[in-house]
């Protein structure tokens, strides 16, 4: 089974920038992409980016776009999210996922248990 540790969240200043890792435990398999979600206080979780074995096929938010970039380190078998020109809006909880389907319905199969990122002005 796969177990995912998020860490590097935080307080950061509004237009600061903010790296959030994900170490996975387990296998991930070529066929699965790696993302990241989110979910602010009494709102759903969303999307926020994945990307598969091709660094070229990372998607993102319309929200985050051009601020944050997805990379996965599969050496270290770790996920990045590079969080650049923080605004208030992007905090929240942020979780980790690993899944087959994160590209295309948007969906995880595994979790974790997610870090705080709180932007404040």
């Amino acid at each position: 089974q796969v177990q995912l540790v998020e860490s590097g969240g935080g307080m950061v200043q509004d237009g600061g920038s903010l790296r959030l890792s994900c170490k996975v435990t387990g296998r991930i398999y070529n066929w699965e992409a790696v993302g990241w979600f989110r979910q602010a206080s009494e709102k759903e979780r969303e999307f926020v980016a994945a990307v598969g074995w091709n660094p070229t096929s990372a998607i993102y938010a319309d929200s985050v776009k051009g601020r944050f970039t997805i990379s996965r380190d599969n050496e270290k078998n770790t996920i990045y999210l590079q969080m650049n020109d923080l605004v208030e809006e992007d905090t929240a909880v942020y979780y980790c996922t690993v899944g087959p389907r994160l590209l295309t319905a948007r969906t995880g199969d595994y979790w974790g248990q997610g870090t705080q990122v709180t932007v404040f002005s």
